[in-house]
């Protein structure tokens, strides 16, 4: 955990620290010795992850709504961070056409709130928001988004994610000029990994399936997607958080994605998944429209591999592997609180 070191002692607050990524996100920083405190709705999924590894007594927990000002504003006032991890958020596409007042209320709203509590403390050093590679306008062409692209996601969610990018520009423009705080933002891709049991997702679809032994409905097996493990994201927004602590210089926005050769169908996905998963599992085509999404999506990293010399540590073979060895080992009733850990030692190691 060498590279984590720089977190042992720091105050860092994680909002969304109960959902999937979150977890995952404040389990990494427990063990490198971080004084974490995270600020999120309850756990938005049963079973929970969060609750599973019993993340409620590795850190200091607050339930609170992201859209709640005043709320936000006494949890800063009192914990103090020096650095915040942005990532709570309405997160699933077709949602947000169901509830698009919520998504745009949580996503937009929420980035001012967190952003108004950072412009009137002094303690926060390093901010990172943290939003999706659908903030692009997706013109489906197959070679990837670049940073300097325009933004404008088409359904709510996207879009939501599009104004929370603007949003951060502008606090960092209008309030953060002087460098006083470094802000960054991530635009990840699609993550997968254990623990993730939200509905309207390929991989949570595929173990509900597989649990039940009944053929994988999935929904868009042709829509390329940039599909990489939780930890490749997670691992990068806390190099961009960190880098960007010691030298503001490094402040920007920032593509996190798999190579090339990871950018795969939902087809080819769910087929990974059959093969490691074994048992004779199948896949059935459920393609019947339903609201837009984007049929081929992808991400140019060349900015954060150059910046930083970064790359991808799991392919999206290897990422199904580490996927499917969680699943197995909750479903068999093992210790998934020592299965994350093992996972993050081996991805850090």
């Amino acid at each position: 955990m060498r590279e984590l070191e720089f977190y042992k002692d720091k105050k860092v607050l994680v909002t969304g620290h109960t959902g999937f990524k979150g977890t995952w996100l404040c389990k990494i920083l427990v063990m490198a010795g971080a004084q974490v405190t995270g600020y999120s709705l309850k756990p938005p999924t049963d079973p929970s992850l969060f609750d599973m590894c019993g993340m409620n007594g590795q850190m200091n927990s607050i339930i609170g709504d992201i859209r709640d000002l005043q709320h936000l504003k006494n949890v800063m006032e009192e914990v103090q961070p020096e650095i915040v991890l942005h990532l709570a958020a309405q997160p699933i596409v077709r949602d947000s056409y169901k509830e698009p007042v919520y998504t745009y209320e949580t996503n937009v709203m929420g980035t001012v709130n967190i952003l108004e509590c950072i412009r009137q403390t002094d303690c926060v050093k390093s901010f990172l928001n943290v939003t999706t590679d659908k903030v692009y306008h997706n013109n489906e062409w197959e070679w990837g988004y670049r940073e300097n692209d325009p933004l404008d996601g088409f359904d709510p969610y996207s879009n939501s994610k599009s104004c929370s990018e603007l949003v951060t520009h502008s606090y960092k423009n209008s309030f953060f000029a002087d460098g006083r705080v470094a802000i960054s933002t991530a635009r990840a891709g699609n993550v997968i990994g254990g623990g993730d049991f939200a509905n309207d997702r390929i991989i949570p679809d595929c173990i509900r399936a597989a649990q039940k032994k009944r053929p994988i409905p999935v929904r868009n097996p042709h829509s390329t997607r940039p599909f990489q493990h939780v930890l490749e994201p997670l691992m990068a927004y806390l190099m961009i958080a960190r880098k960007q602590y010691e030298d503001g210089a490094f402040a920007g926005y920032y593509n996190v994605g798999p190579d090339d050769q990871d950018c795969v169908t939902t087809g080819e996905l769910v087929d990974l998944f059959c093969n490691a998963w074994g048992e004779g599992q199948t896949w059935e085509n459920h393609f019947a429209g339903g609201p837009h999404e984007a049929n081929f999506l992808k991400l140019d990293c060349s900015k954060i591999k150059h910046v930083f010399a970064w790359k991808p540590v799991w392919g999206v073979k290897d990422a199904i592997e580490k996927t499917v060895e969680w699943s197995k080992a909750w479903m068999n009733g093992e210790d998934v609180n020592r299965i994350m850990e093992q996972q993050i030692q081996e991805f850090v190691q």
